[in-house]
């Protein structure tokens, strides 16, 4: 009896609409823990990169020698200098146009809010599927012990005598579908929790970052006029 119970005989000796469900809920824990993979890494690249470009806009470097160093080095720029190089470029193309410095500020400000949506919706990329993962794979799991348990009580009813040595087999068939459901859910759950925070951080100090910069930009032109 000890080796019927094993999970490998189990998952065996199962039906093949439980061994479908398995397999599926397999699939999507392994893309799950890819994307955990993925995000982890794109979010702790995104933070480096942030914490790089801040300190060099607060060194006092120039506003004009900072644009040019992110517009050479855009493939390797971080989301905080991707929005200044926006913000910068809308900037001076309205100071080109010789607008008045209201229409420039909200031109700058138009143009780094984009650059924040693009910015956020990237960094907010594959959270919907972990969310989903989350979400569903419980239910997929519960349909496939479901169906094993019905599976089970169907096959007693040619029986003439009962015994919970012939019941357990197929009832643990079943239940392994719900572990494996839980085991995609659990992992995506936490993992969806902790980069939803990660990103509003990063969202604060971008909002905040744009903030700055528009009061400096709004200093210096209320100099330049003086």
């Amino acid at each position: 009896m000890n080796n019927d119970m094993n999970i490998l005989q189990l998952v065996l000796n199962a039906s093949w609409i439980v061994q479908a469900v398995m397999a599926i809920l397999l699939v999507i824990s392994v893309a799950s823990w890819a994307a955990i993979f993925a995000k982890i890494g794109q979010l702790r690249r995104s933070r480096t990169q942030n914490a790089e470009f801040d300190r060099d806009f607060w060194s006092g470097k120039g506003l004009q020698e900072l644009h040019a160093a992110a517009s050479q080095n855009a493939k390797l720029a971080g989301p905080l200098e991707r929005m200044f190089a926006s913000g910068m470029r809308e900037f001076l193309k309205q100071r080109e146009r010789q607008v008045d410095d209201a229409t420039t500020l909200d031109g700058t400000r138009r143009a780094m809010r984009a650059s924040y949506q693009r910015e956020l919706d990237t960094l907010e990329g594959k959270l919907s599927f972990l969310a989903s993962v989350g979400s569903i794979s419980p239910y997929i799991g519960l349909f496939g012990t479901v169906w094993g348990i019905m599976h089970a009580f169907t096959g007693l009813s040619a029986m003439e005598q009962v015994t919970l040595a012939s019941v357990a087999p197929g009832i643990a068939e079943a239940l392994v579908a719900t572990a494996l459901g839980l085991f995609a859910a659990i992992p995506a759950v936490l993992a969806y929790n902790h980069f939803a925070r990660d990103i509003d951080r990063q969202s604060v100090d971008m909002e905040t970052f744009a903030e700055e910069f528009l009061n400096i930009l709004q200093r210096q032109n209320h100099a330049a006029a003086h």
